[in-house]
């Protein structure tokens, strides 16, 4: 249940049941029978403008022809809130109409946590709507790097929130194992196979090929098995084989790193699957139905101009070959067309901006609806170290790799600095904080606050007091009331992180929850344990709610939940 959304339905109800009554007595005349305009209510940012606020006297001021302040009071002396969380109404300003709630809403949402436990903050918004979310999708050619680091974040957090919100969700990774930057790891394996058997004198790594020292090791693995059996064999043969021995290496190493980092996907879907049944034939075909590209040069080309790309696109090139634009589109058509998925979300790096208009558009020129495609763009990550940029992983002299940064600073606290900041925000990633073990520590701080709660409870239990019977309505204390206040924000904050695709929400709400649970806990008049045992038992109920929500949420984050520290 979210209480909240509850609420707000109960102040709609008592809006329009007030509108309906002023339009059957005649006092207010609407165009259309029965028509209100869809009620806005708010949460004020001065508590003492109430619990919630609503402004649809201003909105309906025209519409019944006369001044916002009139219209309020005129809806106001109609209002029935009676069986409502509602205990008192106020006019303010130019026409608001301030809600001031009873406490009760507070100590049943408390009940409602202990009796859902694990389920609280669920709901079925998504109706069992097929999801696909495709994130991280590195090349196959080397280890993954800092983007693949926060994309698979943000991929997999949304991922799980969805399933909270009741959409059935498919975690998908798209292996480039076709193309292009295959055909420049093969060259980049020959190349070094063929240094290690005759001299780095016999042939020189082109600056175009792969730098790193996986494609060495790969060589002198490859070596050690076939030795030189290949070495006069035809270039092509060479290299396709050096390519079946290495990629699967690859693959499982994403595979194996992924599962490193709490992602565990459930589709691996090959781009080669899509050469290998037609499908990018077919997709080619569709487009030229379209009327939306044309030859030129030998090659086939889409109109991607029609539709807010700056330049028209390749699809086939003179050689026959098709261009990973034309796979990708083959992709999608596959997600929708051949899979049905509802909805699909591509978690892409910053470099991907110009692509979305066009992939959006081809879709379209398909027959299928561009909207089932979201993008969320992700902006890049500056690893920060004594106030200054991390050095260079020195085994691929390129790059730090996701191994690199969970070796150092731990599985838990990348995962949540990660999440921490909305994916088109920049982040720079501090790595002392990373590790630090003190509240100034973003992850520390929230999972101290579980340990500490888990410390308590079991303090009292042992001490024979326990949450049992106990009277919650002698919670008053301020900091008592925007504890439970936070609590009760989760549903509500769940759903809207899956209907902005926004997942830094849940991390950003869960920190502020634990810094609720600190001031509470540091307030010498909210001491849990206290001469008034009826208010230990009642305030002992009150953190095991807490738990249960941080636990909840750092399950959705796939950040373990301590019971001690």
């Amino acid at each position: 249940m979210d209480i909240i959304a509850k609420i707000k339905d109960e102040i709609t109800s008592v809006i329009g049941n007030a509108c309906a009554i002023l339009e059957e007595n005649k006092t207010f005349k609407f165009e259309e029978p029965g028509f209100v305009l869809p009620v806005e209510i708010e949460v004020p940012k001065d508590k003492q403008n109430g619990d919630f606020s609503s402004n649809i006297a201003m909105k309906i001021t025209k519409l019944v022809k006369m001044p916002p302040r009139q219209t309020a009071q005129l809806l106001v002396d109609n209002f029935d809130i009676e069986d409502t969380y509602i205990e008192k109404v106020e006019i303010a300003g130019p026409g608001f109409i301030n809600f001031y709630l009873k406490s009760d809403w507070l100590y049943d949402n408390l009940k409602e946590i202990d009796s859902l436990d694990e389920k609280y903050g669920e709901s079925d918004i998504g109706e069992g709507k097929k999801v696909v979310v495709e994130f991280v999708s590195a090349n196959p050619t080397g280890p993954m790097h800092m983007g693949n680091a926060r994309g698979g974040v943000i991929g997999d957090v949304l991922a799980n929130i969805l399933k909270k919100c009741g959409y059935d969700v498919t975690k998908e990774f798209y292996i480039n194992d076709a193309g292009a930057q295959i055909e420049k790891f093969k060259k980049s394996l020959d190349i070094r196979y063929l240094q290690l058997l005759k001299g780095e004198d016999y042939i020189e790594l082109t600056e175009d090929c792969y730098q790193g020292e996986d494609i060495k090791d790969h060589a002198k693995n490859f070596i050690e098995i076939y030795g030189d059996k290949y070495l006069d064999a035809p270039e092509e043969e060479r290299r396709q084989a050096l390519c079946d021995y290495a990629l699967p290496i690859n693959i499982a190493n994403l595979k194996t790193g992924l599962e490193a980092y709490k992602i565990n996907y459930d589709v691996w879907f090959k781009e080669s699957v899509l050469h290998e049944n037609g499908e990018v034939n077919e997709t080619m075909e569709e487009l030229k139905k379209s009327g939306l590209t044309y030859e030129k040069d030998g090659a086939l080309w889409l109109k991607a101009t029609e539709f807010g790309s700056e330049k028209d696109e390749v699809l086939i090139r003179n050689t026959g070959i098709p261009t990973y634009f034309a796979v990708d589109i083959a992709y999608h058509r596959n997600k929708f067309e051949k899979r049905g998925f509802d909805k699909g979300i591509n978690v892409w790096g910053a470099d991907h901006h110009g692509h979305v208009a066009r992939m959006k558009g081809a879709l379209g020129a398909i027959g299928t609806d561009p909207d089932k495609l979201e993008i969320i763009i992700m902006q890049l990550v500056r690893l920060m170290r004594n106030g200054e940029i991390a050095r260079m992983s020195k085994r691929t002299g390129k790059m730090i790799t996701l191994n690199d940064l969970i070796e150092e600073i731990g599985v838990d606290a990348a995962r949540f600095f990660f999440n921490l900041r909305q994916s088109e925000s920049h982040l720079d990633f501090d790595l002392d904080l990373a590790v630090a073990q003190n509240s100034d520590n973003p992850v520390f701080y929230v999972q101290y606050a579980h340990a500490r709660i888990a410390s308590i409870i079991n303090a009292l239990n042992e001490e024979g007091i326990d949450a049992q019977g106990a009277d919650v309505t002698l919670l008053k204390e301020d900091e008592e009331v925007e504890l439970m206040t936070s609590l009760a924000s989760l549903p509500n904050e769940i759903k809207l992180c899956a209907t902005l695709s926004d997942p830094s929400r849940i991390t950003r709400y869960v920190l502020d929850l634990a810094s609720n649970f600190h001031t509470f806990y540091n307030a010498p008049k909210c001491r849990v344990k206290c001469d008034d045992v009826n208010l230990s038992k009642a305030r002992l109920f009150l953190i095991k709610q807490v738990k249960t929500v941080i636990k909840n949420v750092l399950d959705i984050l796939a950040i373990e939940a301590p019971e001690k520290m």
